[in-house]
């Protein structure tokens, strides 16, 4: 049976898309008959100044064998698992230390334009390119990560879609009064615009917020400074079960993130038979959601997210026309095609 370790710099406490998805692809390759482990390692990103320090620990790793048993493959995901020293190392790329690139100078950075941090971004910029070029093969979870790779690091990835972790168990229901949001309550996922976008819907449909995060006080705030507190809920983070009764039962989902790589959330929707609003710089969702056809990408302001909604909840019908193209779109995705393209030669 051959050998692969998956790769994945955990940061303790916090389970979201880039968690979901490495222990997902452990569980497939494990039922495609792979002997598998994960191999993970605290990562912190603050103070900049630790970020090299964290990149070189998987630098000082060698998993070419275990125990005196040769590993087969490592398959590398998010910054910096791709430093790990292997002989047949592949990448999956999730994301790269994205405050250091094209977020570097937002209000979604801590990364500034000083004379140090800008040396530290060079830095980090040239050892990806480094290690990434180390790989035998390279793939991202995305269009969106592949373009970044090229733009800054000069090096080519193919987009590997998977499936969502609950694909299987994804159900449609009822299109129901309230738009559903999923995902960290972070300022980059800009849950405050959904919150603003239904401030200019009439009448009493519902904004139900799903997840945990660092600016939930502040989008309960907001919530309440626009006089929705009794149309906004936060549910904090929900049980699959929880989550599955939501996805079935919303008339759509809101996912506007600024430049997502890639995002469950779209194609959980999808597989629920619900449309998706979203926004043109949304990045990953805008390689599934086309406008129109099935659900809404608008541009990034209240007022567009706003309309789309209640566009939506003017004509349910509508909305099941367009979750069932999303859901044409999303079965076309397999595990089976991903894990044949990460292990290439190896079976």
């Amino acid at each position: 049976m051959k050998t692969v370790l998956v790769c994945e710099a955990q940061v303790p406490f916090v389970h979201g898309g880039a968690e979901y998805h490495v222990r997902e692809l452990v569980a497939q390759l494990r039922a495609h008959g792979y002997l598998t482990e994960l191999v993970s390692v605290p990562f912190k990103w603050y103070p900049k100044e630790e970020i090299l320090a964290h990149a070189a620990a998987w630098r000082l790793l060698d998993l070419s064998e275990s125990n005196g048993r040769p590993i087969d493959l490592v398959i590398a995901t998010k910054f910096p698992t791709y430093f790990v020293r292997h002989p047949r190392k592949v990448a999956w790329l999730i994301h790269q230390h994205r405050a250091a690139y094209e977020l570097a100078g937002t209000p979604f950075s801590d990364f500034a334009h000083t004379e140090a941090d800008v040396a530290l971004r060079a830095r980090i910029v040239a050892l990806d390119t480094q290690m990434l070029g180390e790989c035998r093969r390279l793939f991202s979870n995305a269009r969106n990560t592949a373009e970044r790779a090229s733009r800054f690091n000069g090096v080519g990835a193919e987009e590997l879609y998977h499936p969502p972790r609950l694909a299987e168990r994804l159900a449609a229901g009822p299109y129901g009064d309230y738009i559903l949001s999923v995902g960290r309550l972070e300022s980059v996922k800009r849950v405050d615009l959904a919150i603003r976008a239904l401030a200019c819907v009439p009448g009493r449909l519902r904004l139900v917020v799903a997840g945990s995060g660092t600016q939930r006080e502040t989008f309960e705030a907001l919530a309440a400074s626009l006089d929705l507190a009794d149309r906004v809920e936060f549910l904090g983070a929900v049980d699959d079960e929880a989550l599955l009764s939501l996805y079935s039962g919303a008339l759509a989902i809101v996912f506007p993130p600024y430049d997502e790589d890639f995002g469950y959330v779209t194609l959980e929707a999808f597989l629920s038979r619900k449309p998706v609003i979203t926004t043109t710089d949304a990045g990953g969702p805008n390689e599934f959601v086309v406008d129109g056809v099935n659900g809404y990408c608008c541009t990034p302001d209240p007022e567009a997210l706003g309309e789309a909604m209640a566009r939506l909840d003017a004509d349910r019908g509508r909305a099941a026309a367009l979750g069932d193209a999303g859901y044409a779109r999303a079965r076309e995705i397999t595990w089976t095609g991903v894990i044949e393209r990460l292990v290439g030669d190896l079976s």
